[in-house]
């Protein structure tokens, strides 16, 4: 019943809300507050999160600590097997 249940608010996109917050919870603790509120973070597509940056300048520096980041969501996320992040410039709010 679980099982089927979940798959119906899956294909229904009633699980996306909680998706996004743990999302969002998770980045924050692994980036870190600072760096996590000039971003917003996107959907995992082919294991990739989707983040969104402020600026060219902090893209560079989410570059250099990438892999630090991605193994701590990892860990925070271990269901969602996340490989990899992807950067762009945009508007955040």
């Amino acid at each position: 019943m679980g099982d089927v249940l979940a798959e119906l608010l899956a294909r229904r996109g009633y699980a996306r809300p909680q998706a996004a917050n743990a999302y969002e919870q998770a980045w924050a603790a692994a980036a870190g507050e600072m760096l996590a509120k000039h971003t917003r973070v996107g959907t995992v597509r082919r294991g990739a999160l989707d983040v969104t940056v402020a600026n060219s300048v902090l893209l560079q520096e989410l570059t250099f600590q990438k892999e630090s980041i991605l193994g701590q969501l990892s860990r925070l996320l271990p269901d969602e097997r996340i490989a990899s992040l992807r950067f762009r410039v945009g508007p955040i709010a």
